[in-house]
């Protein structure tokens, strides 16, 4: 299995891999984007079975990749040889099309392209063909597709050509136990790569002078390209640690995204395992996942996000209901249920891959 140590999907492959090993399948783990970090180190020796390898080498998705891309493609080839896995699976797209021996399962967590088309309004400059070229091939190449929302399969098909059908949806998933909804107070909390244009927290931190209560940020500020994000108006937290965010979710009231793009959101869904009311952006992935256990609007209106955010401050019953509804929603993500599915898929893509060889 490949992850990715940059974003959200290190935390999905350490979930799923923590739920694999309870019914016997063991994962060896490749890294890639960058180096762990100790606090990443330490979580995954916390996972059963798991054989975590590192690397350094970039993703396809990072500036001038594609010398990095082939190294890392040789390095899985050869793991592939030394620990001859029944089933290979890739979280990213820049390996999809390499001389797999095993069946190959790839999910699709976000893209470039409908990243580009979210954020900046326009379709991704052609700088970015080589890009999609290789997403391509990447997509029809694998024995499976996945996804973690029927909005991201539909992105497959508009900027791919991928068929939908194809893409199987598996719902990410976390479990409760890290989380807990404790006394609330009031503040509230945005959470997650706060770099990233795609979750829009400097829209949080534009309305913060405007709220009778204090904003908190907690996430990393460095791109991986270079550059650090800075906001005013908001108390930043730094990168924290799993048990020091759960702890904040904890006592958190109210729990904003105003996400521009966000394919499934573990942030939000962490926060709503803690008990927090939810302030989402309105869009469709963040929609599927929460359907009315959260109060949308639109990422670039701040007032209607400021509207939202003081809703909740000024009517205790309303966010308690949302506090409610945001957590009763948040327990149907069982990542347990997640691994069953993906047991499943395995088990298809090895079927599909079976068919092949004897036709």
């Amino acid at each position: 299995m490949t992850t990715d140590t940059v974003g959200g999907v290190w935390t999905f492959t350490l979930e799923l891999a923590q739920q694999l090993s309870k019914v016997g399948i063991e994962v060896v783990m490749a890294a890639l984007g960058r180096a762990p970090n100790p606090q990443q180190i330490s979580d995954a020796e916390r996972v059963p079975d798991l054989c975590v390898l590192h690397s350094d080498f970039k993703l396809e998705w990072m500036e001038e990749p594609w010398s990095d891309v082939e190294q890392s493609g040789r390095w899985l080839l050869h793991l592939e040889r030394e620990y001859r896995p029944d089933i290979v699976h890739l979280n990213s797209f820049g390996h999809g099309d390499l001389p797999w021996s095993a069946p190959v399962i790839l999910t699709a967590h976000s893209c470039v392209l409908s990243w580009w088309a979210a954020v900046k309004k326009e379709p991704a400059p052609d700088a970015w063909n080589r890009y999609r070229s290789a997403v391509t091939r990447s997509l029809n190449a694998v024995n499976l597709v996945t996804s973690p929302t029927a909005a991201i399969a539909s992105t497959l098909a508009e900027n791919y050509g991928f068929p939908r059908s194809l893409c199987v949806v598996i719902p990410n998933g976390r479990a409760r136990n890290q989380f807990h909804p404790g006394p609330k107070e009031p503040f509230v909390l945005s959470a997650g790569r706060l770099w990233d244009e795609a979750k829009n927290l400097a829209a949080v931190a534009r309305v913060a002078a405007t709220l009778p209560w204090p904003v908190y940020a907690a996430g990393e500020v460095e791109h991986p390209n270079g550059g650090t994000a800075q906001f005013d108006g908001v108390r930043m937290l730094g990168r924290l640690s799993p048990s020091e965010l759960a702890e904040w979710y904890s006592r958190t009231a109210i729990f904003a995204l105003p996400a521009r793009y966000e394919p499934f959101g573990l942030s939000a869904l962490e926060a709503g395992l803690s008990g927090c009311a939810l302030v989402l952006g309105d869009i469709p992935s963040l929609r599927e996942v929460w359907g009315d256990a959260a109060l949308f609007v639109p990422p670039d209106d701040q007032k209607a996000l400021a509207a939202a955010i003081r809703s909740l401050i000024d009517d205790s019953d309303s966010r308690e209901e949302m506090s409610r509804r945001s957590y009763a929603r948040a327990l149907t993500f069982d990542p347990a249920d997640t691994a069953k599915l993906y047991s499943t898929a395995y088990d298809s893509a090895a079927s599909v891959r079976n068919v092949q060889c004897v036709s």
